[in-house]
């Protein structure tokens, strides 16, 4: 199942009187309610009343299949689509979810179409052909991110997408593990698999299998072509992270497309990345990796594109610690969490601040004291981020 996911933004500023400079208001007061009737934010409120009810977090499933059991699924699904289903998804066909867009769009608020599919560590392997048909589906997202034929999209058109929706779990995981090891930067650098992507040639990694190998060569095909294809629309690709044990692999996807797509040569008028990935300051090590990350960037020459988040596998994350009794990679508590999430704040605004354009934040926090920071510190309109999730 594909689904997508609307992260918009709105921006809003004022004229500050006597001068023709503009400084930004931030608000809080509901603007974007306007556009809901009296009953969605009724059965609003019911929805993250039960979403905060531990039963029904943790049993949800099992309830959902009794459901079906005892009602049909006809009958179930009627239920799903008045309270949960309605209430997170944007539209069951692509008329209904660009209707929900264009509504959208009208109180200033921005799109953002994510393709949510992602493999867990531990599944086995899928065969080919089910990677393919993700890409597929991402390449029908590219033209949805782009809106209507003969629409104006509002820019920059962004799109969200996982790795492991294009490569397994497993070849992620073995990736990382020689990534941790000593002696690997020539056989695992971003520049040898940026070439490969292109050339379609073997890399014929020496931890590998040959299996592996061969998937590692239609896995980096696919990310050629995904990427290709958004920057030939205009559409910038926003990588999600997701656990630990294949975050590092991840990342070297990520740098490989910026090789080859956040280039000066690649850059429209705009000079934006066309890749970006995403960090998460609940892992004690995301300031330093993101900080390695942005100069190496720098150093390049390459466009530095970053969604900052807080992080939502805590929880998976310590218990597979806990089951391997390796240490905890998450910070302890949630104003750890917070403290990292605004160090990484400040140092990103550094960079924003110096290399302009090339390099580019998205401060994706629920958090109003986060982006009450950065809208101060950067002077920065006002970003409200509302989520929906639509099935395809």
């Amino acid at each position: 199942m594909l689904r997508t996911s609307q992260v918009l933004l709105s921006r809003v500023t004022s004229s500050t009187q006597g001068s023709g400079a503009q400084r930004p208001i931030l608000r809080f007061d509901g603007e974007a309610f306007r556009l809901k009737r009296t009953g969605e934010l009724i059965r609003a409120l019911l929805v993250l009343r039960l979403c905060a009810w531990p039963p029904l977090v943790s049993y949800g499933l099992t309830l959902l299949s009794w459901s079906r059991r005892l009602l049909g699924s006809r009958l179930s699904g009627a239920l799903l689509r008045a309270s949960v289903y309605g209430q997170f998804v944007a539209g069951e066909t692509t008329a209904e979810v660009q209707d929900s867009v264009q509504r959208l769009q009208r109180l200033g608020l921005r799109p953002l179409l994510a393709v949510p599919t992602e493999e867990e560590p531990g599944t086995d392997w899928r065969g080919e052909a089910w990677y393919e048909g993700n890409l597929n589906a991402m390449l029908h997202c590219v033209d949805l991110s782009c809106g209507p034929p003969g629409s104006l999209p509002p820019q920059p058109v962004i799109m969200q997408l996982r790795v492991t929706a294009l490569t397994s779990a497993q070849l992620c995981k073995e990736l990382t593990l020689r990534l941790r090891e000593t002696g690997t930067s020539k056989e695992l650098s971003p520049e040898r698999f940026a070439s490969t992507m292109e050339s379609g040639k073997d890399l014929q990694i020496s931890s590998l299998s040959p299996e592996l190998n061969q998937h590692l060569k239609a896995s980096l095909s696919r990310f050629h072509r995904i990427a290709q294809y958004a920057r030939s629309q205009g559409v910038r690709l926003l990588v999600d992270a997701e656990y630990t044990s294949l975050n590092p692999a991840l990342t070297l996807f990520v740098s490989s497309l910026a090789v080859r797509w956040n280039c000066r040569e690649e850059a429209d008028e705009d000079g934006a990345p066309w890749v970006w990935n995403t960090y998460q300051a609940y892992l004690k090590d995301t300031y330093e990796q993101l900080n390695q990350a942005a100069e190496a960037a720098e150093q390049k020459g390459l466009g530095f594109g970053v969604k900052l988040v807080r992080g939502a596998y805590l929880d998976s994350e310590r218990a597979v610690a806990q089951r391997n009794r390796t240490a905890d990679p998450t910070q302890p508590n949630y104003e750890a969490t917070s403290r990292s999430y605004n160090r990484c704040l400040e140092l990103m605004l550094g960079h924003v601040s110096r290399r302009g354009s090339r390099c580019q934040l998205m401060v994706a926090s629920h958090n109003e004291e986060s982006v009450t920071q950065a809208v101060k510190r950067h002077c920065w309109s006002c970003e409200t981020m509302i989520k929906s999730l639509n099935p395809l």
